[in-house]
C-alpha cells in the first residue's frame, strides 16, 4: 500500500472516528468517511492487547496485504481498520474473508 493511499496523522484518525459511522464483526472494526479528494485512504489500528510490537508488526503488514488486494483505491472515502483480538483466534484465509464480508456490508464495492 503506498504511502499516499495511508491515513498517519492522529488528528485524521480522529476525525474519521468522531464520524461514528463504522461497522464490525469479531476480527475487525470498519470506521468510514467520505472524502473530497480524488483517491481513498486506509488507516489501520492495532492495539497493545495484540501483542507485542513484532507481533502488531506482523498484523499491520497482513493487514496492509488483505487491503491491497480488497480495496479499489478510486473511489472517495477515508477508512480505518482497527484490528481486535479475535483476530489471532484464525488463520489469514479466514480474517482476508472476514474484512472482505465487511467491506461489502460498508457497501465499498
Amino acid at each position: 500500500m503506498k504511502k499516499i493511499y495511508r491515513v498517519c496523522k492522529s488528528y485524521e484518525f480522529n476525525e474519521i472516528l468522531n464520524e461514528k459511522n463504522f461497522y464490525a464483526n469479531p476480527s475487525f472494526v470498519i470506521y468510514v468517511k467520505p472524502r473530497a479528494l480524488e483517491h481513498a485512504r486506509v488507516g489501520i489500528s492495532v492495539g497493545k492487547k495484540l501483542g507485542n510490537a513484532v507481533v502488531r508488526n506482523k498484523i499491520k503488514r497482513q493487514v496492509r496485504m488483505m487491503v491491497d488486494e480488497l480495496f479499489d483505491f478510486t473511489e472517495k472515502y477515508d477508512t480505518i481498520i482497527i484490528v481486535r483480538p479475535k483476530y489471532h483466534q484464525e488463520n489469514y484465509g479466514n480474517n482476508k474473508k472476514g474484512l472482505e464480508r465487511l467491506k461489502k456490508k460498508v457497501k465499498i464495492v
